[in-house]
């Protein structure tokens, strides 16, 4: 079979069925929400963006194309460009809405901040497209768009967070052509899986659900695992280019060290490395025949380098969105590629089934919760560890509060990926603390009584905290609890006269 080349301005059939159906929708205003699936690989951009350019075209309305990523914003605009379609990107330095110009490119929380300070009036959207829709951070918009057709796009329809299930916000889906017809059709490449049983009984869950980072550092990062990954790379990748996926940047440092000693050519990435020195490692990687790039999380989505041929998973997940992210990297096709490895040291395939298997995703986004049970049920035998529980002592003095947790890792995570500063994360966990002292305290004092009493929780975060940065010091840990107090009672002190004034 040969390889399929897509020739400029056409599109394959079923990318063409899908555009047929998804506009048909828009034209009968059948449903305002619309969630489209199309697996990695598939080329969600080239039809979004197509859509995008027959809607401006007939109904004469802007539309705004959302991101999670800078890359992603840089990537989507491109696409439009060569489909002739004139666009904006919408950042922290590019002004308002511009004359002559229908089609934007933006991240979430720039575009907020722009319609927050009256820079951009919605009123003038029609559509709406949201890249990677199963991120949740995107709904905070949608109420600013309540006249726009909105349209989720999604390898995955299946919400990063349980409780609030994409079926809640979008009220139809689109499922495209599935993997293993994609695969058949030579569109993508052909996988051969290679699965190494790993005990995972050290691991703990996040409150999210998925495994934490210092759990998994200190499993992936012990001499056995880092040797069962040597062996299964000299067994099923050596020579191949090959992509190395960790959950920690401790473990990614320590997989560089034990293969640049093997004389293995290899490169780490993770999101503390700087802009130009990424550019010159995924240069390096994309010109070296057997390069290895082993990384944390940044290149599960805005990259696509076709000549990976191994994909390892070196770290174990319970989420079937990641999962599918990490492995689609490799799927690409090319004419001297038809097949490509996925090497599997998570038990994720036992987990979620082989990649190329068709799933369900009409009963997913139909029955989100049945599904996250299987999930859960399937990931430690229906045992799940929380890696932290508030002790009912602590609890009752807080009666007024309903919501006591905040997940570190979840809101270093979003951080990230929207761009800011980590230090936000424990602003936000300074803040929200804060409110839960003044909700249930009668006076000042009992306020700061009450976050006194909460120092074993704050120690527990700011710990939580500097394992995400992974190298922080241990003077630096104790500054920071100390500092944390200091700022929460200080805010308190700020805050408490307003709020039992009003």
């Amino acid at each position: 079979m040969k390889t399929i080349t897509q020739p400029k301005h056409t599109f394959y059939g079923y990318q063409e069925r899908d555009i047929k159906i998804i506009f048909d929708e828009m034209e009968r205003g059948k449903t305002g929400k619309l969630l489209y699936q199309l697996p990695t690989g598939g080329g969600k951009t080239v039809v979004f963006s197509e859509i995008a350019r027959r809607f401006m075209e007939q109904f004469g309305k802007k539309t705004i194309i959302l991101t999670h990523r800078r890359e992603l914003c840089t990537q989507t605009s491109a696409t439009l460009k060569k489909l002739g379609i004139k666009n904006q990107i919408i950042s922290s330095t590019s002004g308002n809405f511009k004359p002559g110009c229908d089609c934007y490119v933006a991240m979430v929380e720039t575009l907020r901040n722009r319609i927050k300070s009256k820079k951009i009036k919605t009123s003038d959207v029609g559509l709406v497209i949201v890249d990677e829709a199963h991120h949740n951070s995107f709904r905070k918009l949608m109420s600013s768009f309540k006249k726009a057709f909105v349209i989720g796009v999604t390898a995955t329809p299946f919400s990063s967070d349980i409780s609030k299930p994409m079926n809640k916000h979008y009220k139809s889906l689109v499922t495209g052509e599935n993997i293993a017809e994609l695969i058949a059709q030579g569109f993508l490449a052909k996988p051969q899986s290679y699965v190494y049983e790993v005990e995972l009984n050290s691991l703990k869950t996040g409150i999210h659900g998925d495994y934490t980072v210092s759990s998994s550092n200190e499993l992936y990062s012990s001499p056995p695992m880092l040797e069962l990954l040597l062996k299964a790379y000299r067994e099923n990748s050596t020579g191949k280019k090959t992509l190395i996926f960790n959950n920690g940047i401790a473990t990614s440092q320590k997989v560089y060290e034990i293969f640049t000693e093997a004389g293995i050519a290899i490169k780490h990435l993770d999101n503390k490395t700087s802009d130009e020195e990424r550019r010159e490692i995924l240069k390096w990687f994309k010109k070296t025949k057997d390069a290895v790039l082993t990384s944390v999380s940044i290149l599960t989505t805005g990259f696509d380098e076709p000549s990976v041929q191994n994909v390892i998973l070196n770290r174990a997940t319970t989420s079937i969105t990641l999962y599918h992210q990490m492995v689609g990297r490799g799927s690409r096709r090319l004419p001297s590629k038809k097949t490509f490895t996925i090497t599997d040291l998570g038990n994720n395939i036992q987990r979620f089934g082989l990649w190329e298997e068709p799933v369900d995703w009409k009963y997913v986004f139909e029955r989100p919760e049945e599904f996250a049970k299987q999930l859960h049920y399937q990931s430690n035998g229906g045992s799940a560890v929380q890696s932290h529980a508030l002790s009912a002592e602590l609890r009752a003095k807080f009666p007024n509060t309903l919501e006591m947790t905040f997940d570190v890792e979840d809101h270093y995570q979003e951080a990230l990926d929207t761009d800011k500063k980590p230090k936000t994360v424990i602003q936000q966990s300074i803040r929200q603390q804060a409110k839960m002292c003044m909700d249930n305290a009668e006076t000042l004092t009992q306020a700061i009584a009450l976050a006194e009493a909460l120092q074993p929780e704050i120690d527990w975060r700011v710990k939580q905290y500097v394992k995400c940065l992974d190298n922080a010091s241990k003077n630096y840990k104790s500054w920071l609890m100390e500092d944390y107090q200091n700022r929460l009672k200080g805010l308190i002190i700020k805050l408490y006269p307003k709020l039992h004034s009003a």
